[in-house]
């Protein structure tokens, strides 16, 4: 029987990260996984769809060239060309995935795992045993009751798939799925309807956020129907017809299902081992130790942000917790989250709602418009960035809305992780002319000493 310290149930984010930290603290690592390595993240989530979102820049790009002094034309999409670009971005990163796997002198195990004991995992027929065992089975995209995947009604797996630009699509769901895959779709010249049965879009952001990504959506075009639940779908050779509740009919060539995703942990013998389940995820404390000893659960597995780097952070930890090292624990509020549409929507911490209720009165928000930054005028984008501080104490949220404010993230995430004051971030320099310097401009202003920005 296969024997290592370590014995990783799943090869996406978080599994194959707590392989490569496990390994350099000088364990022996089997990693275990059905599929590729890289899991959902590399090979149907993160970086295909984020190649997608390129290729719509490129063509919002070049159909709006004008604006910018530049004759180009722009004829439209070529998806297979488009899917190329992609399975060639995927197939690179898989291919350095693979050796640093071998590399760092991991077991890879193909095939489905499956929890005999608390120490053990069968695939294929052997069994192997670890002194340790880590559950990160990943997750998969939910549907409703109602609504059967198939033909024209699927999920952001079979979307990802096509092979052609829809000239009408439903998306179902608001959130982050939702509006990517709407903006791309858009980008490339289909005719858009978001359907979010709560009050407004990515309802898991600040509402200022959201509040702004509507009106950007509208200025392109998307439709959006909020406040009213679906009800039904059907299909047939001419499209797809989706009812909501109050009676309104929706035509359309495809309906996308974008209502979240759910714990892949069912039907692999972790409640038979006495996991605590609940709901399908599996439990676990600050730590990431499931009521088991031993048994350690990562990633999209466990209650929370839904979010690659997530798992990451989670595989790492749970390396150094099993190595002795008592690494920090990051609460799932001071996770960075972004949204790759267009506009992007970033943050990290806080709310303003979620500040005032913890904070009350000692709340001090600020907004910081984009039309003072020379970098974004460059770019033609408009959009903010929202603090939210403690009055006389630390920024607790950071919230953005722009081109490209994705790529600010990791400031904000050293403000809020780091609890500095507005006063700390204003003394430090900005370059100019970035969109980082936005960064700059709104901590001067919060601090009282506003400069491109009225106090």
């Amino acid at each position: 029987m296969p024997a290592a310290d370590l014995v990783i149930l799943g090869g996406g984010s978080g599994g194959y990260a707590c392989a490569l930290r496990a390994a350099e603290l000088g364990m022996s690592v089997i990693l275990i996984d059905k599929d590729k390595l890289g899991g959902t993240c590399l090979h149907r989530g993160c970086i295909p769809t984020k190649a997608l979102l390129h290729a719509a820049e490129v063509a919002d790009s070049a159909r709006e060239s004008d604006a910018f002094g530049v004759r180009a034309i722009f004829e439209g999409i070529d998806m297979p060309k488009v899917n190329e670009y992609r399975d060639g971005v995927v197939g690179r990163l898989y291919k350095g995935l693979q050796g640093l796997i071998k590399s760092r002198n991991v077991t890879f195990v193909e095939g489905a795992g499956r929890l005999v004991s608390p120490n053990t995992v069968e695939v294929n027929g052997e069994q192997y045993t670890g002194k340790n065992v880590v559950l990160a089975t990943g997750s998969y995209a939910r549907t409703l009751p109602s609504l059967e995947i198939s033909g024209r009604i699927m999920t952001s797996d079979e979307a990802l798939n096509l092979d052609y630009v829809p000239e009408r699509v439903i998306v179902l769901g608001g959130g982050v799925i939702g509006v990517e895959f709407a903006s791309v779709w858009r980008s490339f010249g289909a005719d858009v309807t978001i359907v979010e049965g709560l009050p407004r879009l990515i309802p898991n952001e600040d509402e200022a956020c959201s509040k702004a990504l509507e009106r950007a959506f509208r200025k392109r075009g998307i439709n959006l129907s909020t406040g009213i639940k679906f009800a039904s779908a059907t299909q047939d050779a001419a499209g797809v017809h989706a009812t909501l509740e109050d009676g309104t009919t929706l035509d359309a060539d495809l309906l996308l299902v974008a209502v979240g995703r759910g714990p892949n942990a069912v039907g692999m013998g972790f409640e038979e081992q006495g996991i605590a389940m609940e709901r399908g995820w599996v439990l676990v404390d600050e730590r990431l130790r499931t009521n088991v000893a031993g048994v350690y659960a990562a990633g999209d597995i466990t209650p929370g942000l839904q979010l690659a780097h997530r798992g990451f952070q989670h595989g790492i930890f749970i390396a150094e917790e099993i190595g002795g090292l008592n690494p920090l624990v990051i609460a799932d509020v001071n996770i960075p989250r972004v949204t790759y549409c267009e506009p992007e929507v970033a943050s990290v911490g806080l709310t303003e709602v979620e500040a005032r209720a913890k904070y009350g009165d000692q709340t001090k928000v600020y907004e910081y418009n984009l039309g003072g930054n020379g970098k974004s005028q460059i770019l033609g984008t408009a959009g903010f960035i929202k603090l939210v501080s403690v009055i006389d104490g630390p920024v607790v949220g950071v919230h953005l809305v722009g081109s490209r404010m994705g790529e600010q993230i990791g400031e904000a995430q050293l403000i809020v992780n780091w609890e500095a004051h507005p006063e700390d971030i204003a003394s430090l320099i900005h370059a100019h002319p970035t969109q980082n310097e936005a960064m700059g401009e709104a901590h001067l202003a919060l601090a009282g000493k506003p400069l491109h920005a009225h106090a």
